[in-house]
């Protein structure tokens, strides 16, 4: 009964137990999870944990301290423990020395033995300074070496080194003739610290291992400088073809003399070694070069390097007889071709060079070598570097279109030339461009490209030879007419600009491009005149709603309003949904007062432009100095039940409440905005500068995470690090905007203000340059200005400076925020 009842007892008894554990875990058990964790927490979060101190005795109420006075006897006994003894005691002198009586041992002089130590510290720190005051003889990157030097051998390092040791020891033992065995013996030695054992160890390995140059040369490394020559001319004369022995013997070597004899001595045991050559030909003097030479190319027929060399040194007609000689031994080595057409450019023969590239590829494709176009491009870019211009262009012409599918040779070259442009070769680009135009000599895309090189890297005489050779092959192509005559009028050559456009009217008679770079022309050069025959031209000749623009501006610039009126009026009449009329019109009726006539214009104008958002700008800025904030409210609401989720109408808005001091109201109709707008920039720029200034930075921080490429909100951190005095990260900012939107003037006025405080001469006049050859048209405050009829003929430069200023009366950076 009781064996029938066991499996059931343990059972019941193995459940009992479970479920006690179950109820009372184990502390480790309770705490396994955490504890697994603590895997993860590094050293450094180990060591930041705090010490465990005993805050008990902090609570503690003090108890009463009590003061009594020290016996004189405990007194007495201190002082005489400070006392120096100088008399032998008598039981002393009894003892004789061979015994110290107990009882007379005196208490060690703790006091003397601190002083004792700061006497010799005092001695070594005076001993290490200099007579002069403030100087020192200790150089603290020896004493930083020496330091590092000084290795400290723990326990078990010593015990690796014994095992190694020993380990070694058996290798060398059982097989003396295996050179890396002792090589590694003796490198342990050498780390253990035991230089001299090291010797002796790799000496006994060039005993058993002599014709191995690796233990030679471990030999001459671990000896003294005094016995290093002395072990190489061993290892040399038990290994005379080695190289490697010959090469160190010449380095250890002081004097190029006696570098050159040991080099000499190795080439008579070694004439086919070109490492030894070499070495002794950067030796010698350029005639003992030369002789060298020679006898190199006889002793080492295949090898181009020593061929090419001796060309250098020799005279044109010998140069061509080496190379001769060496295209018969080496048939199927292109360098040998390419040596020889820069050897006929160095000497003038310009005419050759051409026919070598080509007889060198003709030939090597006999001897069935495949041209590789890229490895030849390689070759035309280091001919460039090497100052021979003409090889390169010779290589480009006769390999560019190997391996090129026809359809493809137009995007292939394109590419070549670019990457090489990147690169920096130039002359390789122009010669494949050169070569891609004789081929595609319609391609106006490709002239445009070749233009475009000339004008960041070549002369003006340069540029000025390509378009006018594009524009004989493309008479059509408006843009290559209009690039010439620009490059002629920035030159200063007003003249030949309008030569060149009156070939190009005569070209394309229909053009209206060339219509109005011609107006433009005389227009920007003080000629009204000129440019209203122009513009009356192009109208008779049936000119689009810009020619009609062009006419209403020439006009304002004369001042004549019942013209300008006039032009805009019969303008509207042929091009209604021509939307910039509608503003010129009405800017005029602003301009001479007649605001009532303005407000009319712009509702004619947004009944047939519903959705330009200019127009409902003007008219809400017309009602808003007529009326006041609640029409001109009215209409911006207007505006935006018409033109949903646009950012520019939310922004009037916001920014005529803050005009009127509603900065709650702002504040309501820039967090709608950003709900229908949340990724424009020109509003999460506003919405950093209304914030209160601590707040700007998490401002910004959302900004950037919705919008990180805008220009708007990158120029609004840029402020932030300016008032904030971050200079560097200021200018790093403000120049990202400006290169994310070139066209955008506010910006470059706004880094050219920031240099003006805190930057130099050339920092601004480098803000400058860019923002002239970047030609901004647009920005709020830009427009503004450059558009003004005084300003219309104002360089960049001067718009930029009058920009800053009215940046500089807008906002003021370093001023005191609340």
């Amino acid at each position: 009964m009781d064996l029938r009842r066991k499996d059931r007892r343990e059972a019941r008894l193995k459940q009992e137990i479970e479920k006690y554990r179950a109820s009372n875990p184990k502390i480790t058990e309770q705490f396994a999870d955490l504890k697994r964790k603590l895997a993860d927490v590094s050293v450094q979060e180990w060591e930041s944990i705090p010490e465990i101190g005993d805050y008990s005795a902090r609570n503690k109420k003090k108890r009463f301290e009590s003061f009594v006075p020290v016996p004189d006897t405990l007194l007495e006994k201190a002082r005489q423990e400070q006392e120096h003894v100088t008399a032998l005691d008598p039981k002393s002198r009894a003892a004789g020395g061979t015994e110290t009586p107990w009882a007379q041992t005196p208490v060690t002089d703790l006091t003397a033995v601190g002083e004792g130590r700061g006497t010799v510290l005092s001695l070594k720190l005076d001993r290490l300074s200099d007579s002069v005051s403030g100087l020192t003889v200790v150089d603290p990157k020896g004493y930083l070496t020496d330091l590092k030097s000084m290795k400290i051998t723990s326990d078990a390092e010593i015990s690796d080194i014994k095992k190694a040791r020993l380990l070694l020891r058996s290798v060398t033992q059982t097989n003396p003739k295996h050179p890396p065995g002792w090589i590694a013996a003796a490198r342990l030695e050498e780390v253990a610290g035991k230089l001299q054992s090291a010797r002796q160890l790799i000496q006994r390995g060039c005993e058993e291992c002599p014709k191995n140059e690796d233990v030679w040369f471990e030999a001459c490394r671990l000896a003294s400088p005094d016995e290093s020559k002395a072990v190489i001319a061993r290892g040399v004369k038990a290994i005379p073809n080695s190289v490697k022995l010959w090469l160190q013997a010449a380095k250890l070597e002081t004097s190029d003399l006696n570098k050159s004899r040991v080099l000499r001595k190795g080439l008579e045991h070694i004439p086919d070694s070109v490492r030894l050559w070499k070495a002794v030909v950067e030796l010698a003097n350029e005639e003992d070069a030369r002789m060298l030479l020679h006898r190199a190319v006889e002793c080492c027929p295949l090898h181009v390097e020593l061929w090419l060399a001796l060309a250098r040194l020799e005279t044109y007609d010998q140069a061509k007889k080496v190379l001769n000689k060496a295209r018969e031994k080496l048939n199927k080595e292109p360098a040998i071709w390419i040596t020889a057409a820069k050897l006929e450019e160095a000497n003038g023969n310009t005419q050759s060079v051409s026919k070598v590239i080509e007889r060198g590829i003709r030939s090597l494709q006999r001897e069935g070598l495949d041209i590789d176009r890229e490895a030849w491009l390689k070759e035309a870019e280091a001919a460039e570097r090497a100052g021979s211009v003409l090889t390169c262009q010779a290589i480009v012409k006769s390999t560019i279109g190997v391996g090129v599918d026809d359809e493809d040779r137009k995007r292939t070259w394109v590419a070549d030339a670019e990457e090489c442009k990147k690169r920096g070769s130039i002359e390789t680009a122009r010669a494949i461009y050169a070569h891609a135009l004789s081929v595609f000599v319609a391609k106006k895309s490709i002239w445009l490209k070749a233009a475009q090189l000339e004008k960041s890297h070549g002369t003006r005489e340069s540029l000025e030879a390509i378009l006018r050779k594009a524009v004989t092959y493309n008479p059509k192509a408006e843009v290559l007419w209009l690039m010439g005559a620009k490059e002629k009028w920035l030159a200063g050559d007003v003249p030949a600009a309008r030569a060149i456009l009156q070939e190009a009217y005569a070209a394309i008679p229909i053009s209206e491009e060339i219509w109005l770079a011609a107006f433009k022309l005389e227009f920007e050069n003080n000629e009204p005149e000129r440019a209203r025959m122009l513009l009356t031209k192009a109208r008779e000749r049936g000119g689009t709603e810009r020619v009609w623009m062009k006419s209403a501006i020439v006009e304002r610039e004369l001042g004549n309003v019942n013209e300008e009126r006039r032009l805009l009026e019969e303008g509207l009449k042929l091009f209604p949904s021509f939307f910039k009329l509608w503003l010129m019109l009405g800017q005029m009726e602003d301009r001479i007062g007649h605001v009532g006539k303005a407000k009319e214009v712009y509702e004619n104008g947004l009944k047939h432009c519903p959705g330009c958002i200019h127009l409902w700008l003007s008219l809400a800025s017309l009602e808003e100095r007529i009326n006041g904030l609640s029409k001109s409210r009215a209409f911006l609401t207007m505006a935006r039940k018409k033109n949903p989720a646009t950012p520019e109408l939310w922004l009037a808005a916001i920014r005529a409440e803050l005009r009127h001091g509603n900065k709650k109201e702002a504040d309501s109709l820039l967090a709608k905005a950003l709900q229908e707008c949340p990724t424009s920039g020109i509003l999460w720029a506003a919405a950093i500068e209304m914030v209160p200034r601590p707040q700007r930075k998490s401002k910004s921080s959302d900004a950037i995470k919705r919008c990180d490429h805008d220009p708007h909100v990158i120029a609004a951190v840029a402020k932030l690090f300016w008032h904030d005095r971050k200079v560097d990260k200021a200018r790093s900012w403000l120049n990202r905007a400006v290169t994310l939107a070139p066209d955008i003037g506010d910006f470059w006025a706004l880094y050219y203000k920031f240099e003006l405080q805190h930057g130099n001469a050339d920092t601004q006049r480098d803000v400058l340059k860019r923002c002239i050859a970047a030609e901004p048209k647009h920005g709020e405050r830009w427009q503004a200005i450059s558009k003004a009829v005084e300003n219309s003929h104002q360089p960049v430069d001067a718009i930029l400076r009058k920009v800053v200023l009215a940046l500089g009366a807008e906002e003021n950076p370093n001023a005191a925020e609340p």
